[in-house]
Protein backbone atom coordinates (compact mmCIF):
# COMPACT_ATOMS: atom_id res chain seq x y z
CA UNK A 1 0.00 0.00 0.00
CA UNK A 2 1.28 3.54 -0.85
CA UNK A 3 0.21 6.51 0.35
CA UNK A 4 1.79 9.79 -1.27
CA UNK A 5 5.18 8.36 -1.47
CA UNK A 6 5.01 6.92 1.62
CA UNK A 7 4.65 3.18 1.58
CA UNK A 8 2.91 1.54 4.61
CA UNK A 9 3.21 -2.52 5.54
CA UNK A 10 0.52 -4.09 7.51
CA UNK A 11 3.41 -4.57 9.91
CA UNK A 12 3.16 -0.92 10.91
CA UNK A 13 -0.42 -0.91 11.01
CA UNK A 14 -0.99 -3.86 13.46
CA UNK A 15 2.55 -2.65 15.72
CA UNK A 16 2.20 0.81 16.13
CA UNK A 17 -1.60 0.59 18.02
CA UNK A 18 -0.24 -1.92 20.26
CA UNK A 19 3.09 0.05 21.42
CA UNK A 20 0.79 2.36 22.07
CA UNK A 21 -1.72 0.95 24.36
CA UNK A 22 1.01 -1.01 25.92
CA UNK A 23 2.95 2.17 26.89
CA UNK A 24 -0.26 3.60 27.86
CA UNK A 25 -0.93 0.81 30.41
CA UNK A 26 2.43 0.49 31.78
CA UNK A 27 2.28 4.48 32.69
CA UNK A 28 -1.14 4.09 34.38
CA UNK A 29 0.45 0.83 36.59
CA UNK A 30 3.38 3.71 37.29
CA UNK A 31 0.53 5.58 38.80
CA UNK A 32 -0.65 3.13 41.07
CA UNK A 33 0.23 4.19 45.26
CA UNK A 34 2.40 2.95 47.51
CA UNK A 35 0.21 1.85 50.28
CA UNK A 36 2.27 1.61 53.70
CA UNK A 37 0.91 0.24 57.26
CA UNK A 38 2.34 1.26 60.05
CA UNK A 39 1.31 -0.04 63.74
CA UNK A 40 -1.88 -1.72 64.18
CA UNK A 41 -5.14 -0.71 62.70
CA UNK A 42 -8.35 -2.19 65.19
CA UNK A 43 -11.10 -3.62 63.79
CA UNK A 44 -14.05 -1.86 65.21
CA UNK A 45 -15.99 -5.29 65.27
CA UNK A 46 -13.22 -6.62 67.85
CA UNK A 47 -12.91 -3.07 69.61
CA UNK A 48 -17.08 -3.98 70.05
CA UNK A 49 -16.34 -7.75 71.82
CA UNK A 50 -14.13 -5.34 74.51
CA UNK A 51 -16.60 -4.11 77.48
CA UNK A 52 -15.42 -1.61 80.00
CA UNK A 53 -15.74 -3.73 83.27
CA UNK A 54 -15.73 -7.00 82.21
CA UNK A 55 -12.70 -7.61 80.06
CA UNK A 56 -9.40 -8.30 81.49
CA UNK A 57 -5.98 -8.08 79.90
CA UNK A 58 -5.77 -11.52 78.57
CA UNK A 59 -9.36 -11.21 77.14
CA UNK A 60 -8.00 -7.97 75.35
CA UNK A 61 -4.91 -9.19 73.94
CA UNK A 62 -6.68 -12.49 72.72
CA UNK A 63 -9.15 -10.19 70.99
CA UNK A 64 -7.14 -7.13 70.12
CA UNK A 65 -3.59 -8.45 70.37
CA UNK A 66 -0.76 -6.74 72.21
CA UNK A 67 -0.58 -3.37 72.57
CA UNK A 68 1.89 -1.10 70.17
CA UNK A 69 3.09 0.49 73.51
CA UNK A 70 2.40 0.45 77.44
CA UNK A 71 2.42 3.54 79.12
CA UNK A 72 6.18 4.73 80.54
CA UNK A 73 5.11 5.71 83.65
CA UNK A 74 1.87 3.63 84.38
CA UNK A 75 1.65 -0.54 82.93
CA UNK A 76 -1.79 -0.23 83.26
CA UNK A 77 -2.48 1.84 79.99
CA UNK A 78 -1.75 1.00 77.17
CA UNK A 79 -1.62 2.15 73.44
CA UNK A 80 -3.00 1.24 70.16
CA UNK A 81 -1.61 3.51 67.25
CA UNK A 82 -1.85 2.81 63.82
CA UNK A 83 -1.76 4.91 60.50
CA UNK A 84 -1.99 3.92 56.78
CA UNK A 85 -0.55 6.36 54.26
CA UNK A 86 -0.33 6.38 50.17
CA UNK A 87 2.56 7.65 48.21
CA UNK A 88 2.79 8.60 44.53
CA UNK A 89 6.27 8.05 43.16
CA UNK A 90 8.44 11.10 44.77
CA UNK A 91 5.31 12.86 46.27
CA UNK A 92 5.35 13.06 49.97
CA UNK A 93 3.13 10.25 51.67
CA UNK A 94 -0.36 11.26 52.68
CA UNK A 95 -2.42 9.86 55.71
CA UNK A 96 -5.23 7.86 54.47
CA UNK A 97 -6.37 6.46 57.76
CA UNK A 98 -5.20 7.07 61.44
CA UNK A 99 -6.33 5.87 64.58
CA UNK A 100 -5.58 6.22 68.18
CA UNK A 101 -6.66 4.29 71.29
CA UNK A 102 -6.06 4.36 75.19
CA UNK A 103 -7.15 1.18 77.64
CA UNK A 104 -6.65 1.59 81.23
CA UNK A 105 -7.17 -0.83 83.55
CA UNK A 106 -7.33 -1.31 87.14
CA UNK A 107 -4.83 -3.10 89.65
CA UNK A 108 -6.77 -6.13 88.94
CA UNK A 109 -6.11 -6.28 85.16
CA UNK A 110 -10.30 -5.36 84.23
CA UNK A 111 -10.59 -2.90 82.03
CA UNK A 112 -11.55 0.57 83.33
CA UNK A 113 -11.94 3.13 80.06
CA UNK A 114 -11.62 2.66 76.20
CA UNK A 115 -10.76 6.04 75.14
CA UNK A 116 -10.24 6.62 71.19
CA UNK A 117 -7.94 9.54 70.49
CA UNK A 118 -8.26 12.73 68.07
CA UNK A 119 -5.83 12.10 65.17
CA UNK A 120 -5.91 16.09 64.86
CA UNK A 121 -4.54 16.61 68.19
CA UNK A 122 -1.15 14.97 67.34
CA UNK A 123 1.98 16.87 66.25
CA UNK A 124 4.80 16.41 64.18
CA UNK A 125 8.02 16.74 65.86
CA UNK A 126 10.71 17.72 63.72
CA UNK A 127 14.10 15.99 65.11
CA UNK A 128 17.22 18.46 66.20
CA UNK A 129 19.76 18.82 63.74
CA UNK A 130 22.98 19.21 65.95
CA UNK A 131 26.38 17.75 65.64
CA UNK A 132 28.46 17.08 68.79
CA UNK A 133 31.59 18.80 68.19
CA UNK A 134 35.05 16.88 67.61
CA UNK A 135 38.49 18.07 67.79
CA UNK A 136 40.39 17.47 64.99
CA UNK A 137 39.29 18.46 61.23
CA UNK A 138 37.18 16.72 59.21
CA UNK A 139 39.19 15.26 55.54
CA UNK A 140 37.86 16.02 52.12
CA UNK A 141 37.62 13.53 49.85
CA UNK A 142 40.89 14.33 48.07
CA UNK A 143 42.74 13.65 51.01
CA UNK A 144 40.87 10.33 51.78
CA UNK A 145 41.66 9.14 48.60
CA UNK A 146 45.50 10.19 48.26
CA UNK A 147 46.44 10.43 52.38
CA UNK A 148 48.53 6.98 52.55
CA UNK A 149 50.56 7.96 49.01
CA UNK A 150 54.12 8.43 49.90
CA UNK A 151 54.26 7.33 53.86
CA UNK A 152 56.06 4.30 54.72
CA UNK A 153 54.02 1.22 55.59
CA UNK A 154 53.98 -2.65 55.49
CA UNK A 155 53.10 -2.80 52.28
CA UNK A 156 55.27 -5.76 50.83
CA UNK A 157 56.88 -6.68 54.30
CA UNK A 158 56.31 -9.96 55.87
CA UNK A 159 55.31 -9.39 60.20
CA UNK A 160 58.37 -10.57 62.41
CA UNK A 161 56.83 -12.92 64.62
Amino acid sequence: MELRGIQITMFSLTIRPFILVSSLLLALAACAPTVANRGYLLDPDKMAEVKVGTSTREEVVSKLGSPTQIGTFDENVWYYYGRSTEQYSFFDPEVVKQQAVELRFNDEGVLTALNKLDPAASQNIDPVDRRTPTYGHETTFVEQLFGNLGRPGTFGKEKKK
